[in-house]
């Protein structure tokens, strides 16, 4: 009977797990120097936004504190206070946003759908990189498209609304014979933000859990039954961060309206007349060049009125998100 050799017993010692551990490292190291990075980041975009605020401030606080100021408008040769140079200004920046959101936004969150759910497949790759192309095209490309193609085929619809809806402030006219009114301005600004509506409503339908999806068209529902009910609810903080993403832009665009919006300081819903609006934005890009400190100060006191504009419209965005998120989980 044989038996099977023995192996000698290997005398190199096994490593132990404090040694594997220092060989490794612990990566706390890499822990620490991770989280002050993004620690410092967070500090710079905090620091960033105050330094911009107190710059307004500083800079508006002579227009803001001066009660006997009088500010002369560009193309009028009448002064006004502050408070009735301002306000027009915050009026029509606030009604040309809101006309574009309420031209965007459904026509986005559609064609988010029909990429997501039911173009095929080369046809929503095609469109996709179609819109996020638009998204990169600069504003004084849009402003010089609508001015140049597109408000000599707007005047025909703008007297068709002046002619059976006129009895509506919004279009009462007469219309201007030059299109440069906020139905315009209001119809650019949807055109540039629909594409950033667009993007990121696509990414968030489609990041739509496809358990819900089957489950929803398991129990007989049709396609539309289904993005009724699985697809709108779960995208819809998604919706209004990329509807807050397009309003960013709406509310600060300069060049298009400073292209087709003419000069006016009033607080009129008449949409198709001309003279009758002006923006923050472009009104200080027209007005700042010849400005003497006085009127800069005024300009930017303004600005500051267009910053603080800004941080409400996103606080309110982020307290509906929270509170949509609260609601879900509740649920």
């Amino acid at each position: 009977m044989t038996t099977a050799p023995s192996h000698p017993q290997s005398t190199t010692p096994k490593p132990t797990s404090s040694k594997l551990k220092s060989a490794r490292g612990t990566g706390k190291q890499g822990n620490k120097i991770f989280s002050g990075v993004s620690t410092g980041a967070a500090l710079m975009i905090l620091g960033t936004l105050a330094a911009v605020a107190a710059f307004l401030i500083y800079r508006a606080w002579p227009a803001l504190t001066d009660s006997e100021l009088r500010i002369r408008t560009v193309g009028s040769a009448d002064t006004v206070s502050l408070a009735a140079f301002t306000g027009p200004q915050i009026f029509g920046t606030l009604l040309s946003a809101f006309l574009a959101m309420l031209i965007a936004v459904p026509v986005s969150v559609g064609i988010a759908l029909f990429i997501s759910h039911y173009a095929p497949r080369r046809v929503a790759a095609t469109l996709g990189y179609l819109v996020d192309l638009l998204a990169a095209i600069p504003s004084v490309l849009y402003g010089l498209w609508g001015g140049v193609w597109l408000l000599p085929r707007l005047l025909p619809v703008y007297e068709w609304l002046s002619d059976y809806l006129g009895f509506i402030p919004l279009f009462r006219g007469p219309v201007s014979a030059s299109g440069k009114v906020m139905a315009s301005v209001a119809i650019i600004l949807a055109v540039m933000i629909l594409p950033i509506i667009t993007a990121v409503a696509r990414e968030v339908f489609l990041q739509t859990p496809k358990l819900h999806e089957e489950a929803a068209l398991a129990l007989g529902a049709t396609r539309w039954e289904m993005i009724k009910m699985a697809v709108l609810p779960f995208g819809r903080s998604g919706i209004v961060s990329a509807s807050m993403l397009g309003l960013g832009r709406a509310l600060g665009e300069t060049m298009a309206v400073v292209m087709v919006l003419g000069i006016g300081s009033t607080y009129s819903w008449e949409i198709l007349k001309a003279g009758q609006h002006s923006t923050i934005a472009a009104n200080i890009a027209l007005q700042f060049p010849e400005s003497n400190a006085e009127i800069a100060s005024a300009l930017i006191a303004t600005g500051l009125a267009l910053f603080v504009i800004t941080m409400v419209v996103n606080m309110a965005a982020r307290a509906i998100i929270a509170r949509r998120a609260e609601f879900s989980g509740a649920n």
